[in-house]
């Protein structure tokens, strides 16, 4: 028969049960042995709620304390020296400490580095690699919680990151040449250890994702790749190997893919469709069996099971229904947990939804009618053409107003006033700012007393004078600390936002919020992501009295902060049935009219975020150029309505600038705040030999690690900036905003930061 294989389920639990035993940890308010109870409990009812659904292959290791990466990284054992590891299993308090560096007890040490999880939103630690590399099996976790998924009577398929994969996601510390491929030798017989000690604990199968089978690949991995899986199955004949593939269709690769000596291939059919019918050639060219990603496991919208099936059907029939999996397009863990918890959401819109627990009821649903026909689930099958007709015809999603302001859209409305360098002498003489100016990237600390006050408002107990009134003494308090410590330039903090992307969905039409959606973003952070649905517009406008306010309270300037057009787009769950192209261009003209009533209010500096443009670009780099021109187009639209003195600022972060230099500069942002902090400043060697005119801000400071830079180590990292960007043009900033983080940490780090500044003032004078 056809079975259905779940490829991971979201960690953090209904509730975000995982998240808050993690902090308490942190905090200390629960001990190692309650937080692993709690982890061993979610992993148990996630495995229930699946089994009971009716799926076929339930996955184990799919669970994180933090990270799936830097789980491998632990049970590889390739810790970096810093953290002075013993060499003996890996213990919560080193697994943190790379995660989130550490500083207690004599100990301080960095972090390691944290990227995007390719185009997703979530971020995974950057493996590093020495010259020699040894690695050695040092976590027991994949081990543990396989045996523990046995013991509860689960079907499990423990999932490891492939070798190929781990490599290539990991950065190397030394100098030598190619690690990827170098220390395979190093590394594979730790992976035969691992799989070899899974099938001798009764593991029938296992799932080996290599999601770099979907990327840009040099001709000599067509070699690499089905050498490396010809080692694993020749020390491992007898157990199912799939590897998965996802976020991308095979293309060039699709050879390489169905060479390799395992049972089955997985595909995403919901990124890359079209790779189908090569895929299912392939498939019975091979012998291999097809696990067919036709669930969405990157958004929220309902399966069209009918269209689902069809694929279904013509794959059975070609390859016999044995040689046939159905699935999600990828893991679970990007897609919010229950939709049946949103008892507020819009009713109608909530009808088009499903959440990851409804999407395992439709690859139950798909594997009942693949293996029984379509009688089966006659029921199921008509109500989903009914959902799919009532989305494609309501009048809710359609704004005529919107489409028409498009349509009469001109070049000059993306374009700025003057050029930079003339844009430049305007504002140093209207802004008066010293060399190295100082400021933040916008948040301050969220604390208890913020997040009350908003649920209460929200919730009617709080009226809105009260909660004005509780914001403003905030924001009050916000400017009086950064006039106290010194920043030049400053900010309102934030602390009438949930969340950079949310707040401005609210506001906007075409969106829609759940009360309960929360993906994983990294470690213990949540996001909750807004849902497009519809054309969308500002009906009022959404920070402007913030603004004024804050302005007030001070003869500093203040920084107007908005979150920009594509970031928006990227952070949330957005409609699919139409170009992004469009629905970003929507978003850009809601937040031009933004910045126009922010200078006409007397904001001289307005910040728009645009943290996720890097992590928008396509997987494959022939397909950049595109994304690339209607991106910036969309930030350019939001930014030049404005005069030339007025100073417009964008901020990304945790990403690689090299391959898109060119279009970030084609953004024509006056000043960019970037993260540079745990890379060492490494990201700015795309700025040196590209030749960045404009104006930069390098992140000193690491926001998302709870130590407390000190002002050398501050001051290091700017002089590694000045060594490689004029000084005029740096800013000092941290590298994100401070919404984690506590007034404990962010007063004495700004404070270190604000120093480090004065003393880059002296010195380069």
């Amino acid at each position: 028969m056809t079975h259905s294989i779940n490829l991971g389920f979201p960690r953090i639990g209904a509730h975000r049960e995982l998240k808050k035993a993690v902090e308490s940890y942190w905090k200390g308010t629960i001990d190692q042995e309650e937080l692993i109870s709690r982890g061993k409990a979610l992993r148990l009812t996630h495995w229930n709620l699946q089994k009971d659904v009716g799926i076929s292959s339930i996955p184990s290791n799919d669970f994180s304390f933090y990270d799936q990466v830097l789980d491998m990284i632990c049970l590889l054992g390739c810790v970096p020296e810093r953290y002075n590891w013993s060499g003996d299993a890996i213990d919560l308090d080193t697994y943190f400490a790379m995660a989130r560096g550490a500083q207690k007890d004599g100990q301080d040490v960095t972090a390691m580095e944290m990227t995007k999880w390719f185009d997703t939103n979530y971020h995974y630690i950057v493996p590093e690699f020495e010259k020699d590399q040894k690695f050695s099996l040092s976590s027991t976790k994949v081990f543990d919680e396989f045996s523990e998924a046995q013991e509860a009577g689960i079907n499990a398929h423990p999932v490891i990151i492939g070798p190929i994969s781990f490599l290539k996601l990991g950065k190397k510390t030394d100098d030598f040449t190619d690690c990827r491929c170098t220390l395979l030798d190093n590394l594979l017989p730790a992976y035969e250890e691992i799989i070899s000690k899974l099938a001798s604990q009764g593991a029938k199968a296992i799932q080996i994702d290599e999601p770099y089978l979907a990327m840009d690949l040099n001709d000599k991995y067509a070699t690499i790749y089905p050498e490396v899986y010809a080692r694993l199955r020749k020390a491992n004949p007898d157990i199912l190997i799939l590897v998965t593939t996802y976020f991308e269709g095979l293309r060039e690769n699709l050879n390489t893919a169905f060479s390799l000596d395992v049972n089955a291939i997985h595909v995403d059919l919901r990124r890359a469709p079209e790779q189908f019918g090569e895929c299912l050639n392939k498939a019975a060219e091979t012998g291999k069996v097809l696990s067919l990603g036709v669930v969405d496991g990157r958004n929220i919208w309902k399966n069209d099971l009918s269209t689902s099936l069809t694929i279904i059907e013509q794959a059975i029939e070609k390859l016999g229904a044995g040689n046939v999996m159905i699935s999600p397009s990828c893991s679970l863990l990007h897609t919010p947990f229950d939709l049946d918890n949103e008892t507020a959401l819009d009713p109608e819109v909530k009808n088009w939804m499903a959440f990851a627990t409804q999407k395992l009821n439709e690859l139950a649903i798909l594997q009942k009618g693949a293996t029984e026909g379509r009688d089966a689930i006659k029921g199921e099958l008509e109500a989903s053409d009914a959902v799919q007709k009532e989305r494609s015809t309501s009048k809710r999603i359609h704004n005529d107003t919107v489409k028409k302001r498009l349509s009469s859209s001109t070049p000059d409305m993306a374009k700025r006033k003057s050029a930079f360098v003339d844009r430049q002498k305007i504002q140093s003489e209207k802004l008066g700012l010293p060399k190295f100016p100082t400021t933040t990237i916008g948040s301050f600390p969220q604390t208890q007393e913020i997040r009350k006050a908003r649920a209460s408002f929200k919730k009617g107990s709080l009226d809105a004078n009260a909660y004005e009134e509780a914001m403003q003494a905030e924001v009050k308090r916000v400017v009086d600390y950064q006039e106290s410590v010194g920043l030049d330039v400053l900010v309102h903090g934030e602390p009438e936002r949930n969340d950079m992307v949310e707040y401005f969905g609210e506001q906007l039409d075409g969106f829609v919020f759940s009360k309960l959606g929360w993906v994983q973003s990294y470690g213990s952070r949540c996001v909750k992501p807004p849902i497009i649905f519809g054309d969308i517009s500002r009906p009022n406008p959404m920070t402007v009295q913030w603004a004024k306010y804050a302005q007030s309270l001070t003869d500093k300037k203040m920084k107007g902060m908005l979150t920009g057009p594509i970031t928006i787009l990227q952070w949330s769950f957005v409609r699919d049935d139409q170009p992004e192209s469009i629905t970003a261009k929507q978003i850009s003209f809601a937040i031009r009219d933004e910045v126009s009533d922010l200078e006409e209010a007397g904001i001289d500096i307005i910040q728009i975020d645009e943290a996720a443009i890097r992590e928008g670009l396509p997987l494959r780099k022939n397909d950049w150029g595109k994304y690339l021109e209607w991106s910036v187009e969309a930030f350019r639209i939001c930014s030049s309505s404005v005069q030339d003195s007025t100073q417009i600022h964008t901020h990304m972060c945790y990403s690689e600038f090299n391959d898109m230099i060119d279009a970030i500069a084609k953004m024509d942002a006056d000043v960019i705040s970037i993260e540079t902090s745990r890379s060492q400043m490494e990201l700015l060697d795309a700025f040196q030999s590209y030749k960045y005119p404009n104006e930069i801000g390098p992140g000193v400071y690491d926001i998302h690690s709870p130590r407390i830079p000190d002002k050398q180590e501050m001051v290091d990292l700017m002089e590694k900036a000045v060594a490689v960007i004029p000084a005029e043009q740096l800013w000092v900033n941290p590298d994100c905003g401070l919404k984690t983080r506590g007034w404990a940490e962010v007063e004495p780090a700004l404070k270190n930061m604000v120093d480090a500044a004065k003393e880059m003032r002296q010195k380069i004078a």
